[in-house]
């Protein structure tokens, strides 16, 4: 890895994707410190690290958006409302035959779903943010202004939660084009890597409070964090090679094809992206039930308090299945839904026939895209269930161990993310090193 970075700097058009990169990171964090006015951050900190209901999820949230919930900063809502907003396109896509169309109009439909995902983005943001406000004016976080109507203090908190979401989507996609790697992946790698001592010190709090030291625990921990660590770069670098024979021909004088060469299948094709859309739709209904709940017996606290387990005891059982058991299968779903957006079987097959080639014992066509399809299947489930299981087995040992989800819950989605983020930032630069390093045909 560090020998890439190293050879990618010498390029010029590479150092300047990397310096650019990490440009807009710089802004990321310094607009990490813009705080909201009129919202005390003492009391929006104090009630995330609290044990009231919704502490738990605005947990969660506050590490994926580098404790900036937690600060009370522009960059609050982090970039979820930008990634629900693609979950639902994408699904749009799929289900309306006009969107479906427009995505396959090349660069032109692309770029008429980007600008339709925008608008869905602040319109999402917009609603959270007053969701969002109406919570933390309820903890008493919102100041009181002698001579300011109450209603414009909330719509000015409002306004900053929705522009810093908007602002965060416009450097995502200004990392993804002019950079280096996927920009929202980014933003998100660059968050939880600044929660990182945060959280080793409360898990370290975690494992030393209490009436003996739990030191065997903390180092469990750690060689759970190094393993699965080795199991990420194992399971992203694992791929399925199917062979292909190509036949041969003559053009003019020349002879062609008749080498046998192979389609990689990567184990874990789709990456980190169903872990972050996992995350967001887990934690989105949940968001708003908590934010839009009036009272304790109404319906939308229930619902929230059995989503984030406020219970104790017994009453925290149903939780502690639910929360484990929705989030393993939201991963394997996405997983599925991603891997099926980017690797289409009948496309791969119909390449190869146009281009005389065949898998050897099928015939080109049908069999060969059903065979493609039944493989991809089966290591797509292998990858779906590594995913699901790194992500959340240190929820279930929290349960167990700690009754604090909020200590080690993210610790397998955190890896997962910035491992994941990690490795394909450095197999974009491979690849684009290759680009430039190789000299054609003409030479």
């Amino acid at each position: 890895m560090l020998d890439t970075i190293r050879n990618a700097w010498r390029i010029p058009d590479l150092r300047k994707k990397i310096l650019y990169t990490f440009l807009m990171l710089v802004i990321f964090r310094l607009g990490s410190v813009i705080p909201v006015p009129w919202l005390d951050a003492d009391v929006v900190s104090a009630w995330i690290a609290g044990n009231g209901t919704g502490s738990t999820l605005f947990n969660l949230l506050d590490t994926f958006s580098g404790g900036n919930l937690s600060n009370a900063t522009i960059f609050a809502m982090s970039i979820t409302p930008y990634i629900n907003s693609s979950i639902i396109m994408q699904l749009l896509c799929v289900a309306i035959p006009a969107l479906e169309r427009m995505s396959k109009e090349g660069e032109e439909g692309r770029k008429k779903i980007t600008k339709i995902t925008r608008y869905v983005t602040v319109a999402l943001a917009a609603l959270q943010a007053w969701g969002l406000g109406i919570t933390l004016d309820r903890q008493g976080a919102v100041a009181t202004v002698s001579g300011i109507p109450h209603w414009l203090v909330m719509l000015t908190i409002i306004v900053s939660f929705t522009a810093g979401t908007a602002f965060l989507m416009w450097l995502g996609e200004e990392i993804t084009g002019k950079g280096i790697g996927n920009g929202i992946s980014m933003l998100i790698f660059a968050g939880i890597v600044c929660r990182v001592p945060n959280m080793a010190v409360s898990a370290w709090n975690s494992f030393m409070t209490g009436g003996q030291n739990k030191w065997w625990m903390l180092v469990l921990l750690l060689v759970y964090i190094i393993a699965s660590i080795a199991f990420v770069v194992l399971v992203n670098e694992a791929e399925r090679r199917i062979p292909v024979q190509y036949a041969k021909r003559v053009v003019g004088r020349k002879m062609y094809g008749g080498q046998s060469t192979f389609i990689p299948i990567k184990v874990a094709m789709a990456g980190v992206i169903p872990i972050i859309f996992a995350m967001s739709i887990i934690t989105f209904p949940a968001t708003l039930a908590q934010l839009f709940s009036r009272s304790q017996s109404g319906i939308l606290y229930k619902i929230a308090s059995f989503i984030i387990g406020n219970g104790q005891g017994m009453a925290r059982i149903p939780s502690m299945i639910f929360y484990p058991v929705v989030y393993f299968l939201l991963i394997v779903g996405f997983t599925y839904f991603y891997t099926s957006i980017t690797f289409n079987p009948i496309e791969v097959s119909n390449n190869i026939k146009h281009n005389n080639g065949m898998v050897p014992g099928l015939r080109p066509g049908k069999p060969t895209s059903d065979y493609i399809s039944k493989v991809l299947s089966r290591i797509t489930l292998v990858g779906a269930c590594f995913l699901g299981i790194v992500a959340v087995l240190p929820i279930i040992i929290s349960e167990i161990f700690l009754s604090n989800l909020s200590s080690l819950a993210l610790t397998g989605t955190s890896l997962l993310i910035v491992v994941g983020v990690a490795l394909e930032t450095v197999k974009q630069l491979e690849s684009q090193m290759l680009m430039r390093h190789y000299k054609g045909f003409l030479e």
